[in-house]
C-alpha cells in the first residue's frame, strides 16, 4: 500500500483545512490537547517532519497574489462607462475628420488613466513593508536540539525559544515564560509592553487579553520563553492583515457616483442617437449624412472635458490642502473627504495629546495630597532604570528641589513586581519610597496613612483605597500607588525589603485631550460629520475621552467582545446608534467601517499603525500622519503633516468646494448638451436640411467647454459647504431635464425667429443657431453655478473672464476666415439683435426656473 505523504495534494489540502479549523481559538485549549492536534512534543519536530509540513503549509511568509501585468493593470483603468463613451466619441471624431478633437479627447482620457494606474501600481508597497518585518531567523528545536532556521522555514508544531530582542516567528502558545514582556504595538497600537504568562484564557478573549499567546511580527522586550508555533504565514494575525491589503480597495463613494453618472449618459446618448437616426432614415434623408449627424450628436452629448475638469479641480484642491499641511496622495480622496459624514479615529494622539501627564495626587480618602506627590516625585527623580513616560511625566509636573536628598539604593522596576523603589536619605532620616501598580503596592503594605498623618491597618483602609482606585479608573485615569517606610538598616536595599510599607495615596495620570479638540468635534458636527472613536483601550477610558471631547450624552459603548458575538446584520442595525467602540481588535475596525458604508455612510478613518492599514484601505477617505509607520502611510490616501484634527475641518470644506465645482460642470454640460441635442432631434423632424453640420456640433462642444476649465477657481456658496455632498443621480437627471427643456424651448423660439421672422438661409440658420448655442452655454454657467440670484453670489475672476471672452469671440467667429472653413456666414445686424434679445430672455428665464427648481428639489 502506498504511504500517504504530506506532499499529496488531496491530503495536503485536508491537512491544512483541519488545522485551520482547530486553530481558531488555540489560546483556550490545554497544552496537551494542542500538542495532540499539532502532532508535536516539547522535544520539537524532526527535520523530515518539518520538511513535510513546509510542503503542506507553505513557507512562513505572506504570499502575494499574482500581480497583474503592467499592460493589464493599465488597460483596466479604461473600463468605466464615461471613459468608454469618451473613447467612442474620439473614434467618431476621427471618422468625421476632426483630428484635433480626436487627439484632445485621447489626451484627456490617457491622463486620467495614467493617474489611476500609478496609484494602483504603488498600492503593493504596503505589502512589501509588511514582508520586511519578518526577514529574520528563529531558534527552534529540531531533532531534539536547538537550531537556528530562517523564519520562512518555521512550521506549525515547531518549539521555539525566545529571548529579549527576538521577533516572534509565528502565532504561538506559551509553554514556559520567565519575566516575559512583549511589545505588541504592531497589532494593538498599545505602546506599553504586555506581560505574558502560560495558562489558558477565554475563547472569546480579544488579542490584547490573550496573555498566553504570542503573535508573529511582535518582539520580546524582556525575559525569555519557550512556545509552540500554531499558525504561520497568512494564517497569522499579521498575515491576515497582509491578505486584506492585497485586495483591490472597495469602490469609493466618488467612484461609484462617476460610474452611475456614466451609465446615465450612456443610456441618454444611445436613446437619442438611435431615435434621431431612425427619424432621419424614416424621412428618407441620405443614410450616410443621417448617420454622421447622429454620431455627431453622440459626441456632442459627451462631456469630453469631464476627466480634465475633475483632474484640474482635484489638483487645485490638493494644492489648497497642502498649504494646510495635508498631503493628498490619491486625488479622488478629496471629493470623498468632502462627502464624508462619519469620521472614525482612535483616541490616543488623535483626540488626546498622546502623552502622559499628572492629573493629581490624592490621599486614601480622595483629598489632594502634596505629601503623596512629593514621594512620587522623589521616586521618579532618583530612579535610574530604563526611560519611561510615566516617570518623565511626574518629573515634568513640578520643579521640586531635591538637593537635600541623597540616593542610597534602588530596586529597579520589572514587569513581574510592577513596582519601583528608591532608598533616599536627607538630614533627618532615610526612607524607602515605593511606587507602582496599585494592586502590587498594596501587596507589600501593612499600614496606610490618613489625612491627619495617623497610621491605620491596611485592612481598614483598603476598601476606601479600592473605591478611589475604581472611581479614578472609570474616569479614564491611569492610577499608581505610592508608599513609604523609614529605613534604619546599614545595608543595600533588595526586593525583599519591599515589605511593611505604609500606603500614602494614589497618583492619577492622564492623556489629556488636545487643546481645542472639543471645539473641533463641534465644528465637524456642524459640517454634518459624526465622530466615532474606535480604540483598543478599555471601555472606561474610551467613555471618559468621549465625554471630554463633547460626546457627553453618549452612554453606550460597544466592545470588541460584543462585536465578535454579532452577525453583520446585527452590527449594521446598531452601528448608527453607537459612537464609542472599545477593546476593539484590528480586524474589527475594518468590520465597523464596512458596516457604516453598508448603511449608506461615506467613511473617513484616521490611523497610524500596521493594524490600521486594512481599515485605511477600506475607508472612503483613509487618513494617516507623517509619523505613522510606512505601511499605514502607503495604505492611506491622505497624510497629515501634523496630527491635528482642525486641519481636517479645513480639508472637508476644501473637498466640498472641489466636489461642488465638479458638479457645476456636470450641471452645465448635461443640461445644455441635452437641450441642444433634443432640439436638433426635434428640428430634424421638420427641417429639410440638417440643423447643424457634424463639425459645427463638435465646435459648439469645444467652445462652450473652454470656460469650464477655470471652474476650479470658482467660489462656492456656504450652504453647499456646510453639509456633506454626494453624487445624486436623480438630482442630476432632474436638473438635466428641467434646464435642458428650457434650453430646447428657446431653441425652438430661435428656429421660429430665424426661419419665419428673418427668413434665414440654410447657412444663416446654422450660423445663428451656432452663435446662440455657444452664448447660452458660456453665460449659463454664471447662473447655474449658484442656487442664489446671480447678484448675491460672486463668481471667480478667471471664470468671468473666460466666459466673457468666449461670449465676445463667438459672434465674431463667423466673420473670420476660419468661420468660412466651418461653413458660417457673418451675422446681419437684425439677426444679431434678435439673437441678443433671445439671449436676454433665456438668461432671465433660467433665473426664474432656478428659483422654482430649488424650492422644490434639493441636492
Amino acid at each position: 500500500m502506498k504511504r500517504t505523504s504530506y506532499a499529496d495534494s488531496e491530503f495536503r489540502t485536508a491537512f491544512v483545512e483541519h488545522y485551520m479549523q482547530r486553530e481558531l481559538s488555540f489560546w483556550s485549549e490545554s497544552v496537551d490537547d494542542l500538542f495532540a492536534e499539532l502532532d508535536t512534543t516539547r522535544a520539537g519536530l524532526s527535520t523530515e517532519t518539518a520538511r513535510q509540513r513546509l510542503e503542506a503549509y507553505g513557507y512562513n511568509r505572506f504570499q502575494r497574489k499574482e500581480r497583474l501585468s503592467v499592460v493589464r493593470l493599465f488597460a483596466r483603468q479604461f473600463k468605466s462607462a464615461i471613459v468608454l463613451l469618451l473613447l467612442f466619441a474620439a473614434v467618431l471624431s476621427f471618422l468625421l475628420g476632426e483630428r484635433t478633437e480626436t487627439w484632445i479627447i485621447f489626451a484627456i482620457v490617457l491622463l486620467s488613466g495614467l493617474l489611476g494606474f500609478w496609484q494602483e501600481y504603488n498600492a503593493t508597497n504596503a505589502v512589501e513593508e509588511l514582508l520586511s518585518l519578518v526577514e529574520v531567523e528563529a531558534e527552534v528545536v529540531r531533532d531534539g536540539e536547538p537550531s537556528a532556521v530562517k523564519i520562512d522555514d518555521v512550521v506549525p508544531g515547531d518549539i521555539t525559544r525566545l529571548n529579549a530582542g527576538d521577533t516572534i516567528p509565528g502565532d504561538c502558545r506559551l509553554l514556559e515564560a520567565e519575566s516575559l514582556h512583549v511589545n505588541e504595538a504592531v497589532l494593538t497600537g498599545e505602546t506599553f509592553p504586555v506581560e505574558k504568562t502560560p495558562g489558558t484564557v477565554s475563547p472569546t478573549a480579544p488579542i490584547a487579553d490573550r496573555t498566553n499567546s504570542l503573535f508573529m511580527g511582535t518582539h520580546v522586550v524582556s525575559g525569555e520563553a519557550t512556545a509552540v508555533v500554531v499558525r504561520t504565514g497568512e494564517r497569522t494575525e499579521l498575515g491576515q492583515i497582509s491578505e486584506r491589503l492585497q485586495y483591490r480597495p472597495p469602490e469609493t463613494d466618488f467612484e461609484r457616483g462617476i460610474r452611475h453618472f456614466g451609465h446615465l449618459l450612456l443610456e441618454v446618448t444611445l436613446l437619442l442617437v438611435l431615435a434621431i437616426f431612425a427619424i432621419n432614415v424614416y424621412f428618407q434623408r441620405p443614410i450616410f449624412d443621417s448617420f454622421l449627424f447622429a454620431l455627431a450628436l453622440a459626441v456632442g452629448l459627451t462631456p469630453q472635458l469631464l476627466p480634465a475638469i475633475i483632474t484640474i479641480n482635484l489638483a487645485s484642491g490638493a494644492r489648497d490642502m497642502a498649504t494646510e499641511n495635508v498631503i493628498v496622495k490619491q486625488p479622488s480622496a478629496i471629493e470623498n473627504f468632502g462627502s464624508m459624514d462619519v469620521f472614525c479615529a482612535d483616541k490616543t494622539g488623535t483626540l488626546t495629546e498622546g502623552t502622559i501627564r499628572v492629573h493629581s495626587a490624592i490621599d486614601i480618602d480622595g483629598n489632594e495630597s502634596e505629601r503623596t506627590f512629593l514621594h512620587a516625585y522623589l521616586n521618579s527623580s532618583y530612579e535610574s532604570g530604563f526611560e519611561n513616560p510615566i516617570d518623565e511625566a511626574v518629573r515634568e509636573a513640578d520643579d521640586i528641589d531635591t538637593t537635600p536628598y541623597r540616593k542610597l539604593g534602588e530596586v529597579p522596576y520589572d514587569f513581574t513586581r510592577k513596582r519601583l523603589s528608591v532608598l533616599l536619605a536627607d538630614r533627618d532620616e532615610s526612607r524607602l519610597i515605593t511606587k507602582g501598580a496599585v494592586e502590587n503596592v498594596l501587596d507589600v503594605c501593612t499600614t496606610a496613612e490618613t489625612a491627619s498623618g495617623d497610621a491605620v491597618p491596611i485592612s481598614e483602609a483598603e476598601p476606601s483605597i479600592r473605591d478611589e482606585f475604581e472611581a479614578a479608573s472609570e474616569d479614564g485615569f491611569r492610577v499608581l500607588g505610592v508608599a513609604t517606610r523609614t529605613w534604619e538598616e546599614k545595608r543595600q536595599v533588595t526586593r525583599a525589603d519591599e515589605a511593611g510599607v505604609t500606603f500614602l495615596g494614589l497618583l492619577l495620570l492622564e492623556d489629556p485631550p488636545k487643546d481645542g479638540i472639543a471645539e473641533t468635534v463641534r465644528d465637524l458636527e456642524s459640517l454634518g460629520v459624526g465622530l466615532k472613536i474606535i480604540s483598543g483601550d478599555n471601555r472606561y477610558v474610551v467613555h471618559h475621552v468621549g465625554e471630554l471631547v463633547g460626546l457627553a450624552d453618549e452612554r453606550q459603548v460597544l466592545t470588541g467582545t460584543d462585536i465578535a458575538g454579532m452577525s453583520d446584520d446585527a452590527l449594521r442595525a446598531r452601528i448608527d446608534r453607537v459612537n464609542l467602540f472599545a477593546e476593539v481588535e484590528p480586524s474589527q475596525k475594518e468590520r465597523i467601517i464596512v458596516a457604516l458604508q453598508d448603511q449608506g455612510h461615506v467613511v473617513g478613518y484616521l490611523g497610524d499603525g500596521i493594524n490600521d492599514a486594512p481599515s485605511l484601505r477600506a475607508a472612503d477617505a483613509g487618513i494617516s500622519v507623517d509619523s505613522a509607520v510606512d505601511v499605514a502611510k502607503e495604505a492611506a490616501n491622505i497624510v497629515l503633516l501634523e496630527r491635528n484634527l482642525s486641519v481636517l475641518v479645513d480639508g472637508i470644506r476644501s473637498g466640498r468646494r472641489t466636489f461642488m465645482n465638479t458638479l457645476k460642470y456636470i450641471f452645465l454640460t448635461t443640461s445644455a448638451n441635452f437641450g441642444n441635442m433634443f432640439s436638433m432631434a426635434g428640428a430634424s423632424l421638420f427641417l429639410p436640411f440638417l440643423p447643424l453640420l457634424p463639425v459645427q456640433i463638435l465646435l459648439i462642444n469645444l467652445l462652450s467647454d473652454l470656460p469650464a476649465i477655470t471652474i476650479s477657481t470658482d467660489t462656492v456658496d456656504s450652504e453647499w459647504v456646510d453639509t456633506p455632498r454626494r453624487w445624486n443621480i436623480s438630482f442630476i437627471r432632474d436638473f438635466m431635464v428641467t434646464f435642458g427643456t428650457v434650453s430646447s424651448v428657446f431653441d425652438f423660439f430661435t428656429f421660429g425667429v430665424l426661419l419665419i421672422g428673418l427668413r434665414a438661409t440654410v447657412t444663416e440658420f446654422r450660423t445663428g443657431w451656432f452663435v446662440f448655442s455657444v452664448l447660452t452655454e458660456v453665460l449659463m454657467v454664471l447662473l447655474i453655478r449658484t442656487r442664489k440670484p446671480i447678484f448675491e453670489s460672486r463668481p471667480s475672476g478667471p471664470l468671468v473672464v473666460a466666459s466673457l471672452a468666449i461670449a465676445l469671440l463667438t459672434p465674431l467667429f463667423p466673420m473670420l476666415f476660419i468661420g468660412r472653413v466651418f461653413d458660417f456666414t457673418p451675422l446681419t445686424i437684425p439677426l444679431f439683435v434678435a439673437l441678443l434679445g433671445l439671449l436676454v430672455g433665456y438668461l432671465l428665464t433660467i433665473e426664474v426656473v432656478k428659483r422654482v427648481f430649488y424650492r422644490h428639489i434639493s441636492l
